[in-house]
């Protein structure tokens, strides 16, 4: 056969069972979605920062970036509700390079799946019981939802899954919120699609099972930016695209209209460093329209604890070696720049 199968990936209720989530981070948990679910559902005023590294790499360095993280959270409370990206799985355009701790748990060796489907959930683990903020992950695998279900605070689905068929299938099933990117291409339809499939409850084959899901009303819009037919990137994050795609919101009928900018990737047209910019400007169109005001209800922003990206082997502690993101002094100034305009 031209598919070796290595080994067998113990299934998630094995890998739980070894790895407990603590009764009390339960309870903080369960809280901590309640606050983010009152957001989606207009309940609560607050704006969501889901920020964090492109990818994450190691385990100590995302932690101390999170407690970092922690700090300004407390003292801007009142204003923002922040979700930090731990990133595990990392999709590839042509399928080269680092694809996420879950494939390399430790990004200098080979290749382990069976320790970093292990890797990921000690990370996630860690990072809730220390500073107790849910975590934002992607699915690029929907089967690798069930290894973190207890854990996340949010779900994105990229710009590459979001027309999979399976991936909406699962969110609909998923009881947080989950964000669907546009397409790469850029067609707003498709995206509308997903979040529409998303919403609707459906019988399907789900990890050997069938399985029944009831809708999850909380699935909304990523707005990423797009790339063309030359490769070039397009911006939707100007008050024209919002506009328009709120509008678009609004006829569709979709419950729980949310739009979520992500400050990089085309947006920024890859210049990491345009987010602060990014951010100011989605946040006078919020200020300007009333639409705006009330359907965006949060940013998405690459950010680290050292600015820029490196190459694997140049161990620069807390520097991406994936995309690259904002340094922590930058951030911090940009977290609280953003709570006194929201």
């Amino acid at each position: 056969m031209s598919m070796k199968f290595i080994r067998k990936i113990p299934d998630a209720a094995e890998i739980i069972r070894e790895i407990p989530l603590p009764s009390h981070i339960k309870i903080i948990k369960k809280n901590r979605d309640k606050e983010i679910k009152a957001i989606f559902e207009n309940q609560d005023e607050r704006f969501i920062l889901i920020i964090g590294p492109c990818s994450a790499d190691q385990e100590d360095s995302v932690c101390e970036y999170i407690g970092k993280l922690a700090e300004v959270q407390e003292k801007i409370r009142d204003k923002i509700l922040i979700i930090p990206r731990i990133y595990t799985n990392k999709p590839r355009t042509t399928g080269k390079g680092y694809k996420g701790m879950v494939h390399q748990p430790d990004p200098t060796k080979k290749p382990d799946l069976f320790e970093g489907i292990k890797a990921i959930r000690k990370l996630h683990i860690r990072a809730l019981s220390e500073f107790h903020m849910p975590a934002a992950d992607e699915m690029l695998y929907s089967d690798n939802y069930t290894y973190l279900a207890d854990i996340l605070g949010y779900v994105a689905v990229g710009a590459r899954s979001v027309e999979n068929q399976l991936h909406r299938l699962t969110a609909s099933g998923i009881d947080i919120p989950v964000g669907m990117k546009n397409p790469t291409g850029g067609d707003i339809s498709v995206m509308f699609n997903s979040i529409r499939a998303a919403q609707t409850s459906h019988l399907f084959i789900y990890n050997k099972w069938e399985v029944r899901t009831s809708g999850n009303p909380l699935t909304h819009a990523i707005l990423r930016g797009a790339v063309d037919s030359y490769g070039r990137n397009i911006p939707n994050y100007h008050y024209e695209d919002l506009i328009n795609i709120a509008r678009e919101y609004e006829e569709q009928e979709l419950e729980k209209s949310t739009i979520i900018v992500d400050t990089n990737h085309a947006n920024s047209m890859k210049c990491y460093y345009e987010q602060p910019r990014i951010a100011r400007e989605v946040l006078m169109s919020r200020e300007y329209d009333s639409l705006l005001h009330k359907m965006i209800k949060g940013l998405m922003i690459e950010s680290y604890l050292v600015k820029g990206n490196q190459d694997i082997g140049e161990n620069v502690y807390g520097k991406s070696i994936t995309d690259a993101c904002l340094g922590w002094e930058e951030t911090e100034k940009l977290i609280f720049r953003i709570a006194e305009n929201v």
